[in-house]
């Protein structure tokens, strides 16, 4: 290994350089002051917790996301948090304990122990929204117009919004009543959309002619809202759960068609992402030209049950490292550039960049020696002496 090698960062985890930065640090504060005007309160959670909390009820997935520690203070196992939704979970249940609904919004770092086709990086900026304490179609039509109005706010301008429900694959499964390999076999069957493999799993598997024929079918329902009506027709003897929820859907697809006509909808009934963490509707929202979800969310109302309170729970989260690319051009140039101070000290030159900087001014001031200039540091103006002043005047 190289000296200059010792200095490359792990993969997958990266930095942030300017401009990207300010971009990312502007889309923040503008998410944030968004979901203020909603009624969302702030939140920050720890970036390490005890495992017996950070783990509880979300899955195998997670676990595996996760960087473990040993706690030097205790000898407990720690974690590094990977994902923030179960953290506010748990202060909804465990810390906040409110009695009706609770909306949270956080934006916090978070480390993943590896990449996957769903979350991108190793070192997300994790952004979004949590809505505790409201079981109705209300609370997740309100999550989709608060992610719609995020990926607004950040310059999407095509948004696609796929719809789905894990309610449906979870009543089929139970009423065909499989063995724990034969549910872990289909699922990956019906997630990878294979119909091939689904088929010859079912067709050994299913005794019940109808379930296995549903079952089958499920592989193929994706594409526009019209895929509702031909799953009603197909799931007419479905147990009355996927009813439930196919009605879920459609309530959806009208709420967001009706606010939001410019956003094309898709609906897919085999999207398993997430299954051991959602119990009802999820999403995802994608815009032209990334091959990732911008936004990523549902419901999920088991989660606050480990922690001795089980509250239903809608919400989504983003990374703002990927929705600070939507946009990227450069930071307004809008800066004020001061020569060097003099020696002595000029008084009035201090002064004046004091009062500009107190009144929200950007203010770069010269070093002396200094070889890069004003349009290096975005400054399209400068201070100029005029007679015992110091007046702001435009770059010549």
């Amino acid at each position: 290994m190289t000296i200059a090698d010792r200095w490359l960062l792990p993969d997958g985890m990266d930095e942030v350089l300017p401009p990207q930065a300010t971009r990312m640090e502007a889309l923040r504060r503008a998410l944030l002051d968004l979901y203020h005007c909603w009624g969302y309160d702030l939140v920050m959670p720890p970036p390490v917790e005890f495992l017996d909390s950070l783990l509880t009820g979300t899955g195998t997935d997670l676990d595996l996301q996760t960087f473990k520690l040993i706690d030097q203070l205790t000898g407990r196992m720690m974690g590094a948090s990977a994902d923030v939704t179960p953290q506010v979970a748990r202060m909804d249940a465990h810390s906040l304990k409110h009695r009706g609904p609770a909306r949270l919004c956080y934006c916090s770092n978070v480390l993943r122990a590896k990449a996957d086709q769903h979350q991108g990086g190793r070192s997300p900026v994790q952004v979004g929204v949590e809505l505790f304490g409201h079981a109705g179609l209300e609370a997740d039509l309100e999550i989709l117009r608060l992610a719609l109005a995020s990926l607004t706010t950040a310059g999407a301008q095509e948004i696609h919004l796929a719809l789905g429900h894990i309610g449906i694959y979870r009543a089929l499964v139970q009423a065909a009543d499989l063995d724990a390999d034969s549910r872990r076999a289909l699922f990956e069957a019906i997630e990878r959309k294979s119909p091939s493999d689904v088929r010859a799993l079912v067709e050994v598997q299913v005794t019940d002619s109808r379930l296995a024929a549903m079952l089958k079918a499920l592989v193929h329902l994706h594409g526009g809202v019209d895929v509702l009506d031909e799953a009603r027709r197909i799931f007419s003897d479905a147990p009355a759960a996927v009813s439930e929820a196919f009605d879920q859907l459609q309530a959806l697809c009208q709420g967001m068609s009706s606010e939001h006509a410019q956003v094309t909808l898709y609906v897919d009934l085999a999207d398993l992402r997430g299954y051991q963490y959602h119990t009802g509707m999820m999403f995802a929202a994608y815009v032209p030209g990334y091959g990732q979800a911008l936004a990523k969310g549902g419901r999920y109302d088991d989660t606050g049950k480990a922690f001795g309170r089980a509250r239903p729970a809608t919400g989504f989260s983003m990374d703002l490292k990927l929705l600070a690319s939507l946009v990227e051009q450069l930071p307004a140039c809008d800066g004020i550039w001061a020569p060097a101070a003099a020696a002595p000290a000029d008084a009035a030159l201090d002064a004046v960049i004091t009062r500009l900087r107190s009144a929200g001014e950007r203010v770069v001031q010269a070093l002396p020696g200094q070889y890069t200039g004003p349009t290096e540091h975005r400054c399209n103006r400068r201070l100029v002496r005029m007679g015992d002043d110091w007046q702001v005047s435009p770059l010549a």
